[in-house]
């Protein structure tokens, strides 16, 4: 890791070892950030040496705050939060357990709030700060058989704007951004709670079947990298980002103008509900 300098500017990255949040990193990284990529397991590529990995489960309460801990010994200051960190699960309401709800909830929503609380202070302090949340259009709009992982998205909604009305009168800037379907293999990796002889399950092979192929022909990951890099370093960070591909982008702006019923039915004939 490049040594600490007050001209050089720095970011934390969760979810920094994979998937979006590795796009980001690299992105960053691209632009003269120092990145200080957070995740459980290590990256398997190399990346440049104003990189480096730290073991962090946002799940945790004390592995976030070791992690803040490591890179303020190493840097004067924060300048970029990015929380890209999360998972999904895929199932009916019915058939999902309350436990791995909780588990869902733990890592997309409360522990976007661990890392931004600890780093909020530091913020505070040095009078100026950007934090950017990678929600989803899942946050916007309730997806078939996501019923909690959209829940996740959406509570990160009302989060973030809560947020920007709290930390505004101290410098600092807090943006939502709500990717569509990029090609990570996010979907194919959702862990799918429903069995065969469940009531629901040949409804939620067709749905899922559907949402696999759109991210099989979603965008490339470095599109959303470089949108977060040029976010970034911009005048203003807007309140909220959708990114994705058009249709998505045009389905998230036709749920506001629509009534619920013809939306609804929108959805059923799209994912042959």
């Amino acid at each position: 890791m490049e040594a600490a300098s007050e001209n050089k500017r720095v970011a934390f990255v969760t979810g920094a070892t994979s998937g979006l949040g590795l796009a980001i990193s690299r992105s960053l990284i691209d632009i003269g950030f120092i990145v200080y990529g957070a995740g459980r397991r290590k990256p398997s590529l190399d990346l440049p040496d104003t990189y480096a990995y730290v073991q962090t489960d946002v799940a945790l309460h004390e592995s976030v705050h070791k992690s803040r801990d490591f890179v303020l010994s190493q840097q004067s200051h924060i300048d970029l939060l990015v929380c890209a960190a999360g998972f999904g699960i895929s199932g009916s309401i019915e058939d999902t357990p309350i436990d791995s709800a909780i588990d869902q909830f733990n890592v997309n929503f409360f522990g976007v709030a661990r890392v931004v609380c600890a780093f909020l202070p530091g913020m505070r302090e040095q009078g100026r700060g950007r934090i950017i949340i990678i929600g989803s259009i899942a946050g916007k709009t309730g997806m078939p058989f996501q019923a909690y992982y959209s829940a996740s998205k959406f509570a990160l909604e009302g989060f973030v704007e809560s947020l920007r009305y709290e930390v505004r009168r101290f410098n600092i800037e807090a943006c939502i951004v709500e990717p569509g379907d990029f090609k990570t293999g996010f979907t194919g990796s959702r862990q799918k709670i429903i069995a065969p002889e469940s009531p629901y399950y040949n409804q939620f092979e067709r749905v899922i079947s559907v949402q696999e192929h759109d991210e099989i022909h979603g965008l490339d990951p470095a599109k959303l990298g470089e949108r977060i890099a040029r976010l970034a370093v911009s005048k203003r960070l807007p309140a909220r980002l959708t990114i994705g591909p058009l249709f998505e982008r045009l389905a998230v702006w036709i749920r506001r103008i629509l009534p619920d019923a013809w939306f609804e039915a929108f959805y059923r004939m799209y994912y042959h509900l």
